[in-house]
């Protein structure tokens, strides 16, 4: 019998000072059984810091035709396609493609991803936005995770500032040039 997806809650108060967002939000995060919690972290943080209106949570694992993070508009077009992690170039060219707006954001090593992406065709790919935080941060903030999580993210000049269940944390969202 397979394993379920376990459910989390995360209630955020999200304080996009860049770019002028501020919302209170209530996130049922599923979690895969094959997920990591550092992937989930990021797929949380990268939501957040695209927040804007038609954005949801995406298929996951079990849906290959959708990013782990995605926007519609009134009519149901994709408007801004956000992978999390370290996704293959042809499935960032297949976004860039179908959406206005592509990024990615990972907990990896971010050379790593871009040597990846080496050489391989990405749909636009000077538009494509890849931004990753500082080494450990995600690793330090996954300690913090329970069932039911209080979380506040504050963003003002690429500074990130965390809490999460009483773990304060600060990292700088670094934005990476893709070739």
């Amino acid at each position: 019998m397979a394993i379920g997806s376990t459910i989390l809650v995360f209630t955020v108060q999200l304080a996009d000072v860049d770019r002028g967002v501020y919302e209170d939000l209530t996130l049922r995060v599923a979690r895969h059984p094959s997920e990591t919690d550092a992937f989930m972290l990021t797929r949380i943080l990268a939501y957040c810091l695209e927040y804007r209106d038609g954005i949801e949570f995406g298929g996951g694992v079990s849906t290959a035709d959708e990013p782990a993070v995605l926007a519609r508009d009134l009519t149901g077009k994709i408007t801004a396609w956000v992978e999390v992690g370290s996704p293959d170039a042809a499935r960032v060219h297949f976004g860039a493609k179908l959406a206005d707006y592509t990024a990615v954001y990972t907990h990896r090593d971010p050379q790593k991803v871009l040597d990846s992406w080496a050489g391989k065709t990405i749909h636009r790919s000077s538009e494509v936005v890849l931004r990753s935080f500082d080494a450990k941060f995600i690793d330090e903030a996954t300690r913090a995770i329970e069932r039911r999580n209080a979380l506040s993210v504050s963003l003002t000049e690429g500074e990130l500032y965390f809490e999460l269940n009483g773990t304060s944390l600060v990292t700088t969202v670094l934005k990476h040039e893709v070739p």
